[in-house]
């Protein structure tokens, strides 16, 4: 069905304006899926009229924590987004999380908003029995936005609403449902990744492993079966693109890194990362 599965890109940017319709058809030709992710309630909205549209598309519904700065958009998470996750090629909820990389680090009160609505993206997909598409960005030299939505997703447990008392009332009766989700753009540590594997969640990179080290050894220690990739196009292309904007198209270049890290076979590799996308999103092949 799919070669590759690129799980986290932004089809509807600006930066597609004007080849968008053909580089999808390339994407067809090439046997590439691609996960088009909201980042708020307009570009979600964009995201699945082009799923709609194309079988090789798929789509998220999410307010990415890096643009929110008051709790208005709590409301819209209860309601408005929850509508929009019913469409069935909405395969996730978010981008959401986490982002501290520009704040400042003694603004609680602004870690305290992206929690509450982080913690709302949580709900609705427990309620819809989708999984999270995070973002999930800490300062720089820290892994504190890591640490804060570790703990957050630990408190519920992963698993049957977890300890959240609150939503196991709210969904008291219904089938046991598992929080699950992937860990988009990883740059955690070791530490980070087995608290996330610990609790299910798969873990995907972007076209920086191609001239970075830095997550060379992690790239390593996560299981196959738990490993995807993206581009987050049109964001980070990867080598030999770098500085020309990025496309699902270069998911390949992805695929070729994580195999020359891990040094196994391309084509089990390859197949593998496609079948996991296939099953964390809940995509029939």
């Amino acid at each position: 069905m799919f070669d590759y599965f690129d799980i986290h890109s932004h089809l509807y940017f600006p930066d597609f304006d004007a080849d968008r319709v053909d580089e999808i058809e390339k994407l067809k030709e090439n046997k590439i899926a691609a996960i088009t992710v909201g980042t708020d309630l307009q570009s979600s909205q964009k995201a699945i009229a082009l799923a709609d549209a194309h079988n090789n598309l798929f789509a998220t519904v999410g307010q990415h924590p890096g643009e929110v700065t008051t709790d208005s958009k709590i409301d819209d998470i209860s309601s408005i987004f929850e509508k929009l996750a019913e469409n069935k090629k909405v395969v996730a909820v978010g981008e959401c999380g986490l982002d501290y990389f520009r704040m400042d680090k003694n603004d609680t009160e602004l870690k305290n908003i992206q929690k509450r609505i982080f913690e709302k993206h949580i709900e609705l997909a427990l309620k819809l029995d989708k999984p999270l598409m995070l973002h999930i960005r800490p300062q720089k030299g820290t892994m504190d936005a890591y640490h804060d939505a570790l703990e957050i997703l630990e408190n519920y447990g992963g698993n049957n609403y977890g300890g959240n008392a609150s939503v196991r009332e709210l969904h008291r009766g219904e089938a046991s449902v598992k929080l699950r989700g992937n860990a988009h753009f990883f740059v955690g540590d070791l530490d980070v990744l087995q608290r996330f594997l610990a609790l299910g969640f798969t873990i995907s990179f972007t076209g920086v492993i191609t001239f970075t080290h830095d997550y060379d050894e992690v790239i390593r220690q996560v299981p196959l079966e738990m490993i995807m990739s993206e581009t987050d196009a049109p964001l980070v292309a990867p080598v030999p693109y770098r500085g020309k904007r990025n496309s699902p198209l270069y998911v390949p270049e992805v695929v070729k890194k994580i195999v020359e890290l891990r040094g196994e076979d391309f084509e089990v590799v390859r197949k593998q990362m496609v079948e996991n996308a296939l099953r964390v999103f809940s995509i029939s092949s």
